[in-house]
């Protein structure tokens, strides 16, 4: 069953487009199954009906014609209660709904099953055949299986505007992927704000599957650059043959002359040719779909010797890819409005962009924590991470607006839709004039409560930003980075540098710097951790515990730089047991000590925990009595108390801070901290929240560590609350029992405080 799903999906998505996809699924179903009609039914919820969008076995001429209201027959049935059915006589089935144009009068066995995506119904497959019977359990269950997999493709193609494309190709209307229109593309909000400009996409080298459609003038000179790089890669295969041909068995050595033959004068060279000539495209273009062309031939063959020569034929497309991008390397064009498209943005991309042309930032992976996306949020770049369903082959060069607040991105927007962001950036730049007044004033609300404002930090692009908006200090400098940027752990003397520098440019504020925390999405070059479960493994304080030789080596580096500065402070990352900190707490004795006895004039400094796991949380007065303050984590602990991973987006929609369990919890971890004495920070994307804020602010945090680009905004928020009205507010929402009446009681409470223009510039 696995080999006939995986052959069948692989035609699907291979196809040309969604329409030609389905109509190889509805003919290879039919003929695995030995039955006599498959048919497609996706929903046109514009018209609230059922639409036949491909067929095999019925009559092919009701393709877009044939509708069935969502509420009629057995298509109805299965919809509304989102399971299959399976009927030994439809016709006698009180739901039967006979359409004259279908041509199933003769058939009478029926297996329906819903096609669903992330909870939303987008149709149903059917099985049909003459004579009367049920379809047996493993029939049953193949067509199950078949339909939770093309859910997934149907997901993709509305993400695309595939989905709508094909539905109005069925009818005779203007697609809506058209180049004039809008495809809304969703992801991971990553770095607040809005960005409008022109795509420019990033690839990697030698991905078949990444190179973008590109035009071309001159086909002449695509076809010599295409011939050229066939040539290089002919002699590098006849050297690779030479070098080990010997140690071969015979059948290995003649699948060189085998790769010799493709790339000399034949079908698979000619065909990439043809493409260049007639359709003017570039060669790593047509190579593209010439190899996989060929690979699809392979993939789907019965033997299964001949279904591995895939492989190969891919891997030789890539090496003639490689030679062909080596000779006629992409020139980046970087717009005064660029828009950063690509599978993996990196920092190293955006150093490329020429400074002040960057406008956003749109990647198919990585996190919010991941490097390029804390970079983003220091340079205040509007950037969406896991964002699914981008059509990276026609994306380059589009207009582009990206909504950093919600994950949204429009590709083609409309001219009323672009003219609706065009007025949102209005209002983020008319606020942003608004909060340079506060910069240098303390930050107070209305009844005189203060509040500390700290940033988070770790790249030297930050310290001038941070200190430029009117930070108190920082509250977390995320020391892993320095190690993240090198091939090699960094020494003692490297580390004692870069601390340093931080330490001396905020002086004589105080400077909060995180022991570091590698592990989960954070990984080091040279260090690899390979893990299942890698948020649920050795991370944070696990891995330096189990490596005293890099912790002392961090330890006495910062200890060393705060040495006549005085504004050091530490702070251990995913403690969540005490003897955890009692570990780390020895190590930082044994390297102060060590220092003092060399001569070193340094001070201890103030230590703390942070609180982002939940054991912790019950823990947090023994945690507290051993430390100088502590520091909530709210991007894990939230994580972990709802368990859900708020990268993935499978269930990234049930990662809410504001739910009600995460902000009992939080009121917990600061009445206990109180309780000791122990003052109380939180960072992570919650401080940053408007929101989150009052919550946040009614109960009694002590400090707020957040972005340098959120901070002018938290402030404002703060300087215009009182510090009652934040407590009668956390009163009210400690007694709602979901998050979005949570968040919609915090929405009017920002209404009634005259503070809506953040809530539309939000999204919230």
């Amino acid at each position: 069953m696995l080999k006939v799903l995986r052959r069948i999906l692989q035609e699907v998505t291979s196809a040309k487009n969604l329409s030609s996809g389905l109509d190889i699924l509805a003919r290879r179903v039919k003929e695995i199954l030995h039955t006599q009609a498959a048919a497609v039914y996706l929903i046109d919820y514009r018209s609230a009906e059922y639409v036949l969008v491909s067929a095999d076995g019925l009559n092919t001429e009701s393709v877009g014609k044939v509708r069935v209201p969502l509420s009629q027959g057995l298509l109805g049935w299965i919809g509304r209660r989102e399971e299959p059915i399976n009927l030994e006589d439809a016709q006698t089935h009180p739901d039967f709904f006979h359409h004259p144009d279908l041509g199933e009068e003769k058939y009478r066995a029926f297996l329906g099953v819903p096609i669903i995506h992330r909870r939303r119904l987008y149709g149903v497959l059917t099985l049909q055949e003459e004579e009367k019977r049920c379809f047996d359990e493993s029939e049953e269950a193949l067509l199950i299986t078949l339909a939770a997999q093309l859910g997934d493709v149907i997901g993709q193609a509305e993400a695309t505007g595939s989905l709508d494309e094909l539905m109005s190709a069925l009818f005779g209307e203007k697609a809506v992927t058209d180049s004039s229109q809008a495809v809304m593309l969703t992801g991971i909000a990553s770095s607040s704000g809005i960005g409008i400009g022109n795509a420019v996409l990033v690839y990697p080298p030698a991905d078949l599957e990444s190179v973008p459609e590109r035009q071309v003038e001159d086909a002449e000179e695509e076809v010599a650059l295409f011939n050229n790089a066939l040539q290089k890669t002919r002699d590098a295969i006849v050297q690779l043959s030479k070098r080990i041909g010997k140690t071969l068995p015979p059948e290995e050595q003649a699948l060189f002359d085998v790769y010799i033959r493709l790339l000399s004068e034949g079908s698979f060279t000619s065909e990439v040719i043809r493409i260049i000539q007639e359709e003017k495209v570039w060669a790593q273009a047509a190579l593209g779909k010439v190899v996989r062309r060929y690979t699809q031939q392979f993939e789907n063959m019965e033997d299964p010797y001949l279904r591995e020569r895939a492989e190969d034929f891919r891997d030789l497309g890539r090496r003639v890819l490689s030679n062909l991008q080596k000779d006629a390397p992409m020139q980046m064009d970087y717009p005064e409005d660029t828009i950063l498209v690509g599978e993996e943005i990196t920092a190293a991309a955006l150093a490329e962009v020429p400074e002040g042309c960057l406008r956003g930032i749109i990647s198919s992976r990585g996190s919010v924590n991941s490097h390029a996306a804390i970079l983003a949020r220091t340079l205040g770049i509007p950037t969406m991470m896991g964002t699914r369903g981008i059509p990276f082959k026609h994306i380059a060069e589009k207009l582009i607006v990206i909504d950093g607040y919600s994950g949204l991105a429009y590709i083609s927007p409309s001219p009323e839709k672009l003219e609706d962001f065009r007025q949102l950036q209005e209002e983020e730049r008319e606020l942003n004039e608004k909060l340079e007044s506060l910069r240098d004033k303390e930050t107070k609300t209305l009844d005189g409560r203060c509040v500390a404002l700290y940033v988070n930090t770790g790249l030297a692009v930050d310290t001038s930003m941070s200190l430029s908006v009117g930070a108190d200090g920082v509250g977390l400098y995320r020391s892993e980075l320095p190690f993240m940027i090198r091939d090699r752990f960094p020494s003692e003397e490297e580390q004692r540098i870069v601390y340093h520098q931080m330490l001396r440019a905020f002086a004589p504020r105080v400077v909060t710097m995180r022991t570091l925390d590698i592990g989960g999405d954070k990984t080091l070059p040279y260090f690899p951790i390979d893990e299942e479960n890698p948020f649920l493994g050795w991370r944070g304080i696990r891995v330096t515990l189990d490596h005293p030789e890099v912790f002392l080596i961090q330890l006495r580096a910062m200890l060393q730089a705060s040495e006549d500065l005085d504004n050091l402070q530490i702070l251990f990352p995913m403690i969540s047991r005490v003897t955890e900190l009692d570990e780390a707490l020895q190590l930082m004795d044994q390297a102060y000590n060590e220092l003092l006895e060399e001569g070193f004039e340094i001070k201890r400094p103030r230590v703390g925990a942070m609180i982002e796991v939940p054991s912790a949380v019950y823990q947090v007065r023994e945690i507290a009595r051993r430390v100088d303050f502590l520091s909530v984590g709210s991007n894990d602990l939230t994580q972990y108390l709802l368990a859900v991973d708020r990268n993935n987006a499978r269930v990234s929609s049930l990662y809410d801070a504001l739910h009600p369990s995460v902000l009992r919890c939080l009121m917990q971890i600061v009445e206990n901290a109180h309780l000791e004495k122990v003052p109380v920070s939180i960072c992570g994307e919650m401080s940053n929240d408007p929101l989150a804020v009052i919550i946040l602010l009614g109960m009694g945090f002590d400090s707020l560590s957040i972005s340098s680009n959120s901070l002018a905004r938290i402030k404002w928020i703060i300087c215009n609350m009182s510090f009652e009205a934040s407590q009668k507010t956390l009163e009210h929402v400690l007694a709602m029992d979901n998050p979005m009446s949570i968040r919609l009681h915090l929405e009017r409470t920002f209404e009634a405080a005259g503070l809506g223009s953040l809530i539309r510039l939000g999204k919230f």
